[in-house]
């Protein structure tokens, strides 16, 4: 096999050169320049829509929440006293407090138990 040239081989003939690597290539001149974004006139900063504060009846069902109950019954007939609501409506306006930023700011430790109990039950329920 003396003399053994690929330019013999029949499979090697028909190779193509490849194209010389980015590096070597001459940039062309209009890829430099950039195109640079006008800058943006400075508006004066919007007051953020804040969140409406609570009512009066918003914070009391906070407070009437923080309070702990031994027994579950006992809370219901005191939601009722309280509120004049049946406990599915007492509920329904907690569960929305839960999520109302203003609330957050209001009490935050209490929130933030209460969605946690909130995520727990919802756990629960999903298995």
């Amino acid at each position: 096999m003396a003399g053994c040239h690929y330019a013999d081989d029949p499979l090697r003939t028909s190779v193509r050169a490849l194209p010389p690597p980015r590096s070597a290539m001459q940039p062309d001149a209009s890829l430099n320049q950039q195109q640079v974004p006008a800058p943006r006139e400075e508006t004066p900063a919007e007051p953020a829509a804040e969140a409406p504060a609570l009512t009066e009846r918003e914070v009391q069902i906070l407070a009437f929440e923080s309070k702990w109950w031994k027994h579950a019954g006992a809370k219901e007939q005191a939601v009722r006293d309280a509120f004049g609501l049946s406990s599915t409506r007492y509920y329904q306006l907690l569960n929305g407090l839960l999520d109302n930023p203003a609330a957050l700011a209001h009490d935050p430790v209490l929130i933030g138990r209460l969605r946690r109990l909130r995520s727990t039950r919802a756990r629960t329920r999903r298995r």
